[in-house]
């Protein structure tokens, strides 16, 4: 592409990029009432628009397979990226939970009387304009779309190439969702289909508030680099379980399963099992064949293979610790006891979601504390990090960082907050030169 043609394009992705930042004034002007009419007409166009969905998607997986044939994709991406009917009803639910949760916008946080007159409030606000960049799964752009409109927020997103067909289609419907209300609307959402948009929009830091990568560690990493703009994502889903000397032995290989197989290439499946070294006799056997059952390939330290001898089991590398598969892949190891567990799980982690199994409550509870996750758990699968099963509605992504937003993130992460001072003619000047004083008295 020559410099003038780059210079054109980057100028068109600038100007919807500006058009959704305009949108989102008035989206976030609109009552709450009028938002929730746009995300419930949303939900019924999903559903209504079932067929064209899916022959969509149908067509991107038959793409996406052949590259798979030529060794240009893997099959993870695949299996991310085919939806059905049951997938299309669980979009336009999620989207309806969304809008039946209370209105984010306008809420006062705070109330602080500074002196009499002189009034502070803590109100909630959107961000602005929050760039979405995901690879496959068609139901990003509901569970995004559904929270930029509640929270009166632009959304510009960039879906990945092998998605195309079904983010048109997607997309398409949320247009029409938001046209019902005021036809200026539609560009609240702008859908970039370019590679080169990515690098694009990294450089709009002012017109763009927040980035949320959504894809494999290397594009995010990848992102978090060569952004110049905050970034809420996770680099990694490492997620481990530690099985204790007291866990239930019966329910421990029924969690470990499903948090490895229900969903293997979830950012929240477990990658990485510790069971204590008093149990691993009796236990390792059974969960290994267990997993081994589901179609899961084992990887191990020396003292699982030992005792598993007869099973077969890849001996594991400091690389398989380090490793998100998501895939039928685990790798297991044999730890001297809980704080073993917890420093292996602090330095090997991605600070997304651990899991301890024991019916050792001060244990669970030592786990818990000292385990640095956005996510900690006891007794239950790591699948249940998410956005929808914590109650959310729907999550815009996962964040391992500490600051803003951590863990699954719903409407709170979209919002910031402004101070609101109401005065009544008061000056400076009469409290630096200790006439008057502040009362700084919290009334909320």
């Amino acid at each position: 592409m020559s410099k003038v043609a780059e210079a054109k394009t980057f100028e068109g992705v600038a100007a919807q990029v500006k058009g959704a930042r305009k949108a989102a004034r008035t989206l976030s002007r609109l009552s709450a009432t009028d938002r929730n009419k746009i995300l419930l007409t949303a939900a019924d166009l999903l559903e209504a628009h079932e067929a064209e969905i899916l022959k969509a998607n149908q067509q991107d997986c038959a793409l996406l397979e052949h590259e798979i044939s030529e060794g240009k994709a893997s099959a993870a991406l695949l299996k991310r990226l085919k939806t059905s009917s049951s997938g299309i009803k669980d979009m336009a639910r999620q989207v309806r939970d969304v809008a039946g949760m209370e209105d984010p916008l306008g809420q006062t946080l705070s109330t602080t009387e500074l002196d009499d007159g002189l009034i502070l409030n803590k109100v909630s606000c959107p961000l602005g304009v929050v760039a979405v960049i995901f690879e496959s799964r068609p139901d990003a752009i509901p569970q995004v779309g559904s929270l930029a409109i509640k929270t009166g927020n632009g959304l510009v997103l960039k879906g990945g190439t092998e998605a195309r067909l079904t983010n048109r289609v997607l997309v398409s419907l949320w247009h029409k969702a938001l046209a019902t209300v005021d036809p200026l609307l539609g560009n609240a959402i702008c859908a970039l289909e370019d590679r080169a948009d990515v690098a694009r929009i990294l450089e709009m830091d002012r017109d763009i508030d927040l980035v949320v990568p959504r894809g494999s560690t290397e594009f995010v990493n990848y992102v978090f680099q060569h952004s110049h703009i905050p970034v809420l994502g996770h680099g990694s889903g490492i997620c481990h379980i530690y099985v204790d000397d007291a866990a239930d032995l019966a329910q421990a290989t029924g969690i470990i399963v499903d948090a490895k197989t229900q969903y293997p290439a979830a950012c929240n499946s477990t990658e990485k099992v510790l069971v204590h070294q008093e149990i691993a006799g009796e236990f390792l056997p059974i969960l290994v064949q267990a997993l081994q059952s589901a179609g899961v390939e084992i990887r191990a330290c020396e003292r699982t293979t030992a005792i598993c001898s007869k099973l077969e089991i890849v001996p594991a590398t400091e690389e398989d610790w380090h490793t998100e598969y998501g895939d039928l892949r685990i790798t297991i190891k044999v730890v001297e006891g809980l704080q073993t567990a917890i420093d292996h799980i602090n330095h090997y982690g991605s600070r997304h979601t651990d899991c301890i199994l024991t019916e050792n409550n001060p244990a669970a509870e030592q786990f818990m504390a000292e385990v640095d996750a956005a996510s900690v758990f006891h007794n239950a699968s790591t699948r249940f990090a998410d956005g929808f099963r914590y109650g959310l509605g729907a999550e815009i992504g996962i964040s391992n960082s500490k600051l803003h937003a951590r863990g699954p993130v719903g409407l709170d992460g979209l919002l910031t907050y402004k101070y609101k001072l109401h005065g009544n003619g008061q000056t400076v000047s009469t409290y630096a030169n200790g006439s008057k004083s502040f009362k700084h008295r919290r009334i909320k």
